[in-house]
Protein backbone atom coordinates (compact mmCIF):
# COMPACT_ATOMS: atom_id res chain seq x y z
CA UNK A 1 0.00 0.00 0.00
CA UNK A 2 1.49 3.54 -0.78
CA UNK A 3 0.19 6.31 1.38
CA UNK A 4 0.41 9.95 0.75
CA UNK A 5 0.95 12.06 4.11
CA UNK A 6 0.51 15.86 3.27
CA UNK A 7 1.66 18.26 5.90
CA UNK A 8 4.65 17.59 8.12
CA UNK A 9 3.06 18.60 12.18
CA UNK A 10 2.20 16.41 14.57
CA UNK A 11 -0.45 14.64 13.21
CA UNK A 12 1.18 13.54 9.71
CA UNK A 13 4.66 13.11 10.91
CA UNK A 14 3.00 10.37 13.85
CA UNK A 15 0.70 9.36 11.16
CA UNK A 16 3.88 8.09 9.12
CA UNK A 17 5.85 6.71 12.02
CA UNK A 18 3.00 4.46 13.17
CA UNK A 19 2.24 3.71 9.49
CA UNK A 20 5.63 2.04 8.86
CA UNK A 21 5.73 0.53 12.40
CA UNK A 22 2.67 -1.80 11.94
CA UNK A 23 3.41 -2.45 8.00
CA UNK A 24 6.61 -4.34 9.25
CA UNK A 25 8.51 -1.45 7.31
CA UNK A 26 6.69 -2.95 4.01
CA UNK A 27 4.36 0.18 3.11
CA UNK A 28 5.39 3.04 0.97
CA UNK A 29 4.81 6.14 3.46
CA UNK A 30 5.37 9.47 1.95
CA UNK A 31 5.24 12.61 3.67
CA UNK A 32 5.64 16.10 1.72
CA UNK A 33 5.83 19.06 3.47
CA UNK A 34 5.65 22.11 1.65
CA UNK A 35 8.31 24.32 4.04
CA UNK A 36 11.73 23.54 4.81
CA UNK A 37 13.04 21.46 7.65
CA UNK A 38 12.67 22.92 11.12
CA UNK A 39 10.11 25.42 10.25
CA UNK A 40 7.39 25.89 13.16
CA UNK A 41 4.89 28.44 14.20
CA UNK A 42 4.95 29.49 17.78
CA UNK A 43 6.93 28.02 20.64
CA UNK A 44 5.70 25.25 22.56
CA UNK A 45 2.28 22.59 22.78
CA UNK A 46 1.11 21.11 25.82
CA UNK A 47 0.43 17.44 26.44
CA UNK A 48 -0.95 15.31 29.40
CA UNK A 49 -0.78 12.20 30.85
CA UNK A 50 -3.10 10.43 28.45
CA UNK A 51 -1.23 11.58 25.30
CA UNK A 52 1.88 10.40 27.02
CA UNK A 53 0.80 6.69 27.86
CA UNK A 54 -0.77 6.95 23.98
CA UNK A 55 2.74 7.64 22.36
CA UNK A 56 4.49 4.99 25.17
CA UNK A 57 2.15 2.16 23.84
CA UNK A 58 2.09 2.64 20.26
CA UNK A 59 5.49 4.31 19.60
CA UNK A 60 7.73 3.45 23.13
CA UNK A 61 10.99 4.38 21.58
CA UNK A 62 9.98 7.65 19.47
CA UNK A 63 7.77 8.10 23.28
CA UNK A 64 10.81 8.16 24.99
CA UNK A 65 12.45 10.98 23.00
CA UNK A 66 9.78 13.59 23.01
CA UNK A 67 9.02 12.52 27.01
CA UNK A 68 13.27 13.93 27.47
CA UNK A 69 12.73 17.17 25.46
CA UNK A 70 9.32 17.92 27.47
CA UNK A 71 9.09 19.95 30.49
CA UNK A 72 6.87 19.39 33.76
CA UNK A 73 4.86 22.49 34.45
CA UNK A 74 4.07 21.64 38.15
CA UNK A 75 1.24 24.04 38.98
CA UNK A 76 -0.71 26.72 37.52
CA UNK A 77 -1.44 30.54 38.98
CA UNK A 78 -3.74 33.10 37.98
CA UNK A 79 -2.93 36.32 38.76
CA UNK A 80 -4.93 39.65 38.65
CA UNK A 81 -3.49 43.04 39.10
CA UNK A 82 -0.33 41.18 40.03
CA UNK A 83 -2.62 39.44 42.98
CA UNK A 84 -1.93 35.62 42.66
CA UNK A 85 -4.09 32.73 43.52
CA UNK A 86 -3.23 28.92 43.09
CA UNK A 87 -4.84 26.32 40.82
CA UNK A 88 -3.58 22.89 43.12
CA UNK A 89 -3.60 19.98 41.95
CA UNK A 90 -2.90 20.79 38.00
CA UNK A 91 0.22 19.81 36.27
CA UNK A 92 0.79 18.89 32.56
CA UNK A 93 3.96 18.82 30.07
CA UNK A 94 4.82 21.35 27.23
CA UNK A 95 7.56 21.13 24.98
CA UNK A 96 9.20 23.36 22.25
CA UNK A 97 7.04 23.01 18.87
CA UNK A 98 10.10 22.98 16.36
CA UNK A 99 11.88 20.44 19.13
CA UNK A 100 8.76 18.29 18.85
CA UNK A 101 8.77 18.43 15.05
CA UNK A 102 12.67 17.68 15.24
CA UNK A 103 12.03 14.58 17.48
CA UNK A 104 9.17 13.44 14.90
CA UNK A 105 11.22 14.10 12.17
CA UNK A 106 13.92 11.91 12.90
CA UNK A 107 11.59 9.21 14.31
CA UNK A 108 9.78 9.19 11.30
CA UNK A 109 13.32 8.42 8.98
CA UNK A 110 14.59 5.78 11.63
CA UNK A 111 11.61 3.67 10.41
CA UNK A 112 12.10 4.60 6.37
CA UNK A 113 9.20 7.27 5.96
CA UNK A 114 10.39 8.99 2.80
CA UNK A 115 10.47 12.76 4.45
CA UNK A 116 10.36 15.27 1.41
CA UNK A 117 10.22 19.11 2.67
CA UNK A 118 10.07 21.99 0.30
CA UNK A 119 7.58 20.12 -1.22
CA UNK A 120 4.01 21.63 -2.21
CA UNK A 121 1.27 19.09 -3.04
CA UNK A 122 -2.00 19.56 -4.93
CA UNK A 123 -1.59 23.40 -3.92
CA UNK A 124 -4.85 23.35 -5.53
CA UNK A 125 -6.40 20.46 -3.53
CA UNK A 126 -6.67 18.44 -6.55
CA UNK A 127 -4.62 14.72 -5.66
CA UNK A 128 -5.64 13.61 -8.83
CA UNK A 129 -3.22 15.63 -10.79
CA UNK A 130 -0.34 15.67 -8.53
CA UNK A 131 2.13 13.06 -9.60
CA UNK A 132 2.92 12.52 -5.72
CA UNK A 133 -0.42 11.85 -4.79
CA UNK A 134 -2.31 10.49 -8.28
CA UNK A 135 -1.15 6.41 -7.62
CA UNK A 136 -1.72 6.89 -3.37
CA UNK A 137 -3.88 4.24 -2.01
CA UNK A 138 -4.30 6.46 1.02
CA UNK A 139 -3.99 10.28 0.90
CA UNK A 140 -3.97 11.99 4.61
CA UNK A 141 -4.69 15.68 4.49
CA UNK A 142 -2.98 16.56 7.29
CA UNK A 143 -1.97 20.19 6.18
CA UNK A 144 -2.99 22.17 8.71
CA UNK A 145 -6.24 24.32 9.34
CA UNK A 146 -5.81 26.00 5.66
CA UNK A 147 -5.69 22.65 4.26
CA UNK A 148 -5.92 23.18 0.51
CA UNK A 149 -7.19 19.65 -0.30
CA UNK A 150 -10.00 19.90 2.67
CA UNK A 151 -11.03 23.37 0.86
CA UNK A 152 -11.16 22.24 -2.53
CA UNK A 153 -13.80 19.78 -1.19
CA UNK A 154 -15.48 21.45 1.31
CA UNK A 155 -19.08 20.45 0.46
CA UNK A 156 -18.42 16.70 0.47
CA UNK A 157 -16.61 17.25 3.99
CA UNK A 158 -19.41 19.62 5.29
CA UNK A 159 -16.56 22.30 6.15
CA UNK A 160 -17.57 24.69 8.23
CA UNK A 161 -15.46 27.32 9.64
CA UNK A 162 -16.46 30.04 12.65
CA UNK A 163 -14.50 32.54 13.78
CA UNK A 164 -14.09 33.40 17.69
CA UNK A 165 -14.43 37.05 18.79
CA UNK A 166 -11.41 38.04 20.58
CA UNK A 167 -7.85 38.76 19.26
CA UNK A 168 -4.68 37.05 20.06
CA UNK A 169 -1.03 36.88 19.39
CA UNK A 170 1.74 34.07 19.99
CA UNK A 171 4.74 35.19 21.65
CA UNK A 172 8.34 33.97 23.68
CA UNK A 173 9.27 35.15 26.94
CA UNK A 174 12.83 34.91 28.43
CA UNK A 175 11.18 34.37 31.51
CA UNK A 176 10.84 30.83 32.40
CA UNK A 177 7.67 30.47 33.80
CA UNK A 178 7.33 27.35 36.26
CA UNK A 179 3.89 27.76 36.42
CA UNK A 180 1.35 27.47 33.34
CA UNK A 181 0.08 31.02 34.45
CA UNK A 182 -2.80 33.31 33.34
CA UNK A 183 -2.14 36.89 34.06
CA UNK A 184 -4.99 39.61 33.71
CA UNK A 185 -4.35 43.52 33.61
CA UNK A 186 -6.62 46.03 33.65
CA UNK A 187 -5.60 49.13 30.92
CA UNK A 188 -7.33 52.19 30.04
CA UNK A 189 -8.89 50.59 27.35
CA UNK A 190 -10.02 47.51 29.91
CA UNK A 191 -9.09 44.24 30.47
CA UNK A 192 -5.73 42.29 28.92
CA UNK A 193 -4.42 38.53 29.45
CA UNK A 194 -2.08 36.08 28.78
CA UNK A 195 -2.08 32.37 29.14
CA UNK A 196 2.24 31.80 29.82
CA UNK A 197 4.01 27.76 30.29
CA UNK A 198 7.39 26.49 29.69
CA UNK A 199 9.05 26.26 26.25
CA UNK A 200 12.82 25.24 26.60
CA UNK A 201 14.98 26.46 29.51
CA UNK A 202 14.85 29.96 29.33
CA UNK A 203 12.27 29.94 27.40
CA UNK A 204 8.45 30.16 27.71
CA UNK A 205 5.09 30.73 25.39
CA UNK A 206 2.81 33.69 26.45
CA UNK A 207 -0.07 34.18 24.48
CA UNK A 208 -1.67 37.64 24.28
CA UNK A 209 -5.25 37.71 24.42
CA UNK A 210 -8.44 40.76 24.94
CA UNK A 211 -11.41 41.86 23.43
CA UNK A 212 -11.58 43.66 20.37
CA UNK A 213 -12.61 46.48 21.99
CA UNK A 214 -9.26 46.48 24.35
CA UNK A 215 -7.21 45.56 20.93
CA UNK A 216 -8.15 48.79 19.09
CA UNK A 217 -8.22 50.99 22.33
CA UNK A 218 -4.85 50.24 22.91
CA UNK A 219 -4.21 50.75 19.07
CA UNK A 220 -2.82 47.20 18.95
CA UNK A 221 -4.57 47.11 15.45
CA UNK A 222 -2.73 49.88 14.01
CA UNK A 223 0.51 49.56 15.77
CA UNK A 224 3.86 47.85 14.73
CA UNK A 225 4.80 44.24 16.23
CA UNK A 226 7.89 45.75 17.77
CA UNK A 227 6.28 48.47 18.77
CA UNK A 228 3.37 46.17 19.94
CA UNK A 229 5.89 44.04 21.94
CA UNK A 230 7.39 47.22 23.69
CA UNK A 231 4.11 48.17 25.21
CA UNK A 232 2.74 44.95 26.36
CA UNK A 233 6.20 44.00 28.21
CA UNK A 234 5.41 47.73 30.03
CA UNK A 235 1.41 46.31 31.13
CA UNK A 236 2.89 42.75 32.07
CA UNK A 237 5.83 44.30 33.61
CA UNK A 238 4.42 42.36 37.18
CA UNK A 239 4.36 39.28 35.70
CA UNK A 240 6.73 39.68 33.63
CA UNK A 241 9.50 40.58 36.00
CA UNK A 242 11.32 43.13 33.87
CA UNK A 243 11.72 40.37 31.03
CA UNK A 244 11.04 41.00 27.86
CA UNK A 245 8.72 39.29 24.59
CA UNK A 246 10.14 37.72 21.82
CA UNK A 247 8.82 37.62 18.36
CA UNK A 248 8.16 34.36 17.20
CA UNK A 249 9.78 33.18 14.00
CA UNK A 250 8.10 34.18 10.88
CA UNK A 251 6.34 36.97 12.02
CA UNK A 252 4.88 39.20 9.69
CA UNK A 253 3.32 42.87 9.85
CA UNK A 254 -0.17 41.56 11.20
CA UNK A 255 0.49 38.71 14.27
CA UNK A 256 -3.04 39.47 16.00
CA UNK A 257 -5.65 36.48 15.13
CA UNK A 258 -9.10 35.86 15.40
CA UNK A 259 -9.60 31.86 16.09
CA UNK A 260 -10.59 29.78 13.52
CA UNK A 261 -12.78 27.36 14.69
CA UNK A 262 -12.79 23.87 11.91
CA UNK A 263 -15.66 22.30 11.94
CA UNK A 264 -16.30 19.08 9.10
CA UNK A 265 -19.41 16.60 8.51
CA UNK A 266 -17.34 13.79 7.46
CA UNK A 267 -13.75 13.31 7.31
CA UNK A 268 -13.19 11.56 4.64
CA UNK A 269 -14.02 11.45 0.49
CA UNK A 270 -13.06 8.20 -1.28
CA UNK A 271 -9.76 7.46 -0.70
CA UNK A 272 -8.71 10.48 1.00
CA UNK A 273 -8.71 11.63 4.61
CA UNK A 274 -8.38 14.57 7.01
CA UNK A 275 -6.11 14.70 10.45
CA UNK A 276 -5.55 17.18 13.02
CA UNK A 277 -6.26 20.81 12.13
CA UNK A 278 -7.42 20.34 8.86
CA UNK A 279 -10.21 18.01 10.27
CA UNK A 280 -10.95 19.74 13.87
CA UNK A 281 -9.89 22.87 15.68
CA UNK A 282 -10.33 23.35 19.16
CA UNK A 283 -9.27 27.14 21.08
CA UNK A 284 -5.89 27.23 22.83
CA UNK A 285 -7.37 27.64 25.87
CA UNK A 286 -8.03 24.07 26.33
CA UNK A 287 -4.42 22.95 25.33
CA UNK A 288 -5.24 19.88 23.27
CA UNK A 289 -4.73 20.85 19.32
CA UNK A 290 -1.69 18.15 19.44
CA UNK A 291 -2.91 16.19 21.60
CA UNK A 292 -5.74 15.47 19.38
CA UNK A 293 -3.75 15.56 15.87
CA UNK A 294 -1.92 12.53 17.44
CA UNK A 295 -5.08 10.83 18.76
CA UNK A 296 -6.09 11.26 15.05
CA UNK A 297 -2.67 9.69 13.53
CA UNK A 298 -3.14 7.05 16.28
CA UNK A 299 -6.64 6.03 15.39
CA UNK A 300 -6.04 6.30 11.53
CA UNK A 301 -3.54 3.64 11.77
CA UNK A 302 -5.06 1.26 14.09
CA UNK A 303 -8.11 1.15 11.46
CA UNK A 304 -5.95 0.93 8.64
CA UNK A 305 -3.57 -1.93 10.19
CA UNK A 306 -5.71 -3.54 12.80
CA UNK A 307 -3.67 -5.62 15.60
CA UNK A 308 -2.27 -8.96 14.17
CA UNK A 309 -1.96 -8.04 10.39
CA UNK A 310 0.33 -5.80 8.13
CA UNK A 311 -2.34 -3.99 6.55
CA UNK A 312 -6.19 -3.95 6.00
CA UNK A 313 -7.91 -5.54 2.77
CA UNK A 314 -10.26 -3.02 2.81
CA UNK A 315 -9.28 0.91 2.67
CA UNK A 316 -12.92 2.13 2.24
CA UNK A 317 -14.10 0.32 5.42
CA UNK A 318 -10.88 1.18 7.55
CA UNK A 319 -11.71 5.31 6.65
CA UNK A 320 -15.17 4.30 7.37
CA UNK A 321 -14.09 3.20 11.06
CA UNK A 322 -11.75 6.07 11.45
CA UNK A 323 -14.31 9.01 10.62
CA UNK A 324 -17.08 7.38 13.04
CA UNK A 325 -14.46 6.84 15.70
CA UNK A 326 -12.81 10.07 15.74
CA UNK A 327 -15.37 12.54 14.72
CA UNK A 328 -17.70 11.27 17.92
CA UNK A 329 -14.52 11.29 20.58
CA UNK A 330 -14.52 14.80 18.82
CA UNK A 331 -17.72 16.40 19.39
CA UNK A 332 -17.92 17.12 23.50
CA UNK A 333 -14.11 18.02 23.06
CA UNK A 334 -14.65 20.34 20.52
CA UNK A 335 -18.21 21.73 22.73
CA UNK A 336 -15.71 22.15 26.05
CA UNK A 337 -13.32 24.34 24.03
CA UNK A 338 -16.14 26.73 22.51
CA UNK A 339 -17.58 27.02 25.87
CA UNK A 340 -13.79 27.76 27.17
CA UNK A 341 -13.43 30.25 24.38
CA UNK A 342 -16.84 31.95 25.24
CA UNK A 343 -15.73 32.29 28.62
CA UNK A 344 -12.44 34.21 27.59
CA UNK A 345 -14.68 36.50 25.41
CA UNK A 346 -16.64 37.62 29.00
CA UNK A 347 -13.81 37.59 31.27
CA UNK A 348 -14.04 41.92 31.06
CA UNK A 349 -17.39 41.22 32.57
CA UNK A 350 -16.75 38.49 34.66
CA UNK A 351 -13.75 40.15 36.14
CA UNK A 352 -16.04 43.55 36.97
CA UNK A 353 -18.45 41.45 38.60
CA UNK A 354 -16.32 39.22 40.79
CA UNK A 355 -16.39 39.74 44.37
CA UNK A 356 -12.49 39.30 44.06
CA UNK A 357 -9.50 37.27 42.72
CA UNK A 358 -10.51 34.09 44.33
CA UNK A 359 -14.04 33.92 42.83
CA UNK A 360 -13.09 35.09 39.30
CA UNK A 361 -10.15 32.60 39.43
CA UNK A 362 -12.78 29.50 40.64
CA UNK A 363 -14.88 30.81 37.83
CA UNK A 364 -12.05 30.23 35.15
CA UNK A 365 -11.12 26.75 36.93
CA UNK A 366 -14.67 25.84 36.79
CA UNK A 367 -15.38 27.39 33.44
CA UNK A 368 -16.86 23.57 31.50
CA UNK A 369 -19.19 23.57 34.60
CA UNK A 370 -17.55 20.13 35.94
CA UNK A 371 -15.77 20.73 39.17
CA UNK A 372 -18.43 20.76 41.89
CA UNK A 373 -18.74 22.12 45.22
CA UNK A 374 -16.06 20.33 46.51
CA UNK A 375 -13.74 21.64 44.10
CA UNK A 376 -14.37 24.77 45.29
CA UNK A 377 -13.91 24.64 49.00
CA UNK A 378 -10.37 22.38 47.74
CA UNK A 379 -9.62 25.61 45.60
CA UNK A 380 -10.07 27.87 48.45
CA UNK A 381 -8.21 25.54 50.74
CA UNK A 382 -5.43 25.82 48.54
CA UNK A 383 -4.18 29.57 49.54
CA UNK A 384 -3.21 28.49 52.65
CA UNK A 385 0.39 27.62 52.17
CA UNK A 386 0.61 24.00 54.34
CA UNK A 387 -2.49 23.15 52.13
CA UNK A 388 -0.64 23.86 48.66
CA UNK A 389 2.55 22.20 50.08
CA UNK A 390 0.00 18.91 50.75
CA UNK A 391 -1.43 19.04 47.41
CA UNK A 392 1.62 19.64 45.57
CA UNK A 393 3.42 16.34 47.01
CA UNK A 394 0.04 14.23 45.71
CA UNK A 395 0.13 15.58 42.66
CA UNK A 396 3.77 14.87 42.57
CA UNK A 397 3.52 11.27 43.61
CA UNK A 398 0.71 11.26 41.07
CA UNK A 399 3.00 11.73 38.50
CA UNK A 400 5.06 9.79 39.29
CA UNK A 401 2.59 7.06 39.53
CA UNK A 402 1.78 7.42 35.71
CA UNK A 403 5.04 7.24 34.27
CA UNK A 404 5.63 4.14 36.44
CA UNK A 405 2.82 2.28 34.93
CA UNK A 406 3.07 3.20 31.04
CA UNK A 407 6.94 2.14 31.80
CA UNK A 408 8.58 5.28 31.41
CA UNK A 409 10.41 4.92 34.81
CA UNK A 410 11.70 1.55 36.79
CA UNK A 411 10.46 1.02 40.04
CA UNK A 412 13.66 2.01 41.44
CA UNK A 413 13.85 5.23 39.70
CA UNK A 414 10.27 6.04 41.58
CA UNK A 415 11.71 5.55 45.04
CA UNK A 416 14.01 8.42 43.83
CA UNK A 417 11.35 10.82 42.81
Amino acid sequence: MKIVVVGGGPAGLYFSILARLRSGGQDEIVLAERNPPGTASGFAVTLGEDILDELFRTDPLGAEKVRAAAHVWDSQVVEVSGRPVHLGGRYGYSIGRARLLEVLAERARQVGVKLMFDTAVAVDGDIARDPLTADADVVVAADGVGSAIRAARAETFGTRISHGSNRYVWFGTSKPFRPFTFAFEKTHAGWIWFHAYPAADCVSTCIVECTPQTWAGLGLDAMAPDEAMRMLEGVFSRSLDGHSLIAPPGMGSSPWLQFREVRNMSWRDGNVVLAGDAAHTTHFAIGSGTVLAVADSIALAEELYPRGTRGTDDVEAALAGYDARRRAAMAPVQRMARASMEWFETVPERLEGAEDALAFSWSLLDRRHDQGRLNERLHRATQVEPVRQVRRRLTAARRVRRALARGEITPREALHR
